[in-house]
């Protein structure tokens, strides 16, 4: 079995620092009796419980209600309202909650708790495992894409695609596979001009015009390709991973070495992801084959 690159380890509970206040007296805290004003006690709480999983990671409600000081009935409804939005998830096998995807522009809890990198990790390992190629996963930012996780095979030669690394979405099969999947008017507002693209090898589109070239045919196929345009002597195929709103969440791709495979092999290689592409989006939400 490979090994992610790296893991997203949790450490010891945290708590949020706060000012000490009793829960009955939040209501009543005027700005000369302390430092915050509390007029809604209830999104009072509700941030606080965010930024504990944010900050210690997967959470049982038992410990929100003993940290924060919460009544356990009260942390239960407030959980389901961020679930219910997103902003957190339930992990049933460890029975606690987790960061949620929408949280991602709340800062760097996005990186180390992403729903996303817990629910793809096996199924990014097992497909690795089965067609001996690396593999990653991949998000969007603005017009580039974040490495999210990678797994390397063996004996394979290491890759740019690193944790944390960015590259612009245009030229990866990973950012292709999730722009193919946005709405037009989205895509145009990411890359409204020729200068909003960058080169790297040479290779790939240079204007909206070709980039919706490029975008139609990763449509038709059901897979985004890249040949050489990160890195030479690399080819890679993507295909979007969706949620439960169907929109494209990230982008599960592998990478192998030019002229490396046979046509057959080729074939089996996109079937693989095709199925661990599907798979991975039905986890997270999707319904039916979404890539």
């Amino acid at each position: 079995m490979s090994h992610a690159s790296q893991q997203y380890a949790f450490t010891e509970p945290r708590t949020v620092k706060r000012a000490q206040v009793k829960p009955s007296e939040r209501e009543h805290q005027t700005s000369s009796s302390a430092p915050r004003v509390s007029l809604a006690p209830a999104a009072d709480r509700t941030l606080d419980i965010l930024e504990f999983i944010a900050s210690n990671g997967q959470t049982q409600a038992a410990t929100l209600a003993r940290e924060l000081g919460i009544p356990r009935s009260t942390v239960y409804q407030l959980l389901e309202i961020l679930e219910r939005h997103g902003l957190v998830t339930r992990l049933a096998e460890q029975r606690a909650y987790g960061i949620g995807l929408k949280t991602f522009e709340l800062g760097s809890a996005y990186s180390r708790q992403h729903r996303v990198s817990q629910v793809a990790h096996p199924v990014l390992a097992r497909l690795v495992d089965e067609t001996g190629e690396n593999g990653h996963l991949a998000v969007l930012h603005g017009n580039e894409i974040i490495y999210v996780i990678e797994e390397r095979a063996a004996h394979r030669p290491p890759l740019v695609s690193g944790v944390g690394v960015r590259l612009p979405s245009h030229l990866t099969a990973t950012g292709r596979a999730i722009l193919s999947a946005l709405p037009r008017n989205q895509v145009r507002a990411l890359y409204p001009n020729r200068q909003a693209f960058t080169d790297r090898t040479g290779i790939g589109p240079k204007s909206p015009k070709e980039l919706e070239a490029t975008l139609a045919e990763t449509q038709r196929t059901g897979f985004a390709e890249e040949h050489g345009d990160v890195t030479p002597g690399f080819d890679s195929y993507a295909v979007a991973v969706r949620d439960y709103n169907d929109f494209p969440i990230a982008g599960l791709a592998l990478t192998f070495v030019s002229g490396s495979l046979r046509p057959e092999q080729e074939r089996s290689l996109k079937t693989k992801l095709r199925l661990a592409g599907t798979e991975l989006s039905r986890r997270l939400g999707a319904a039916g084959s979404l890539t």
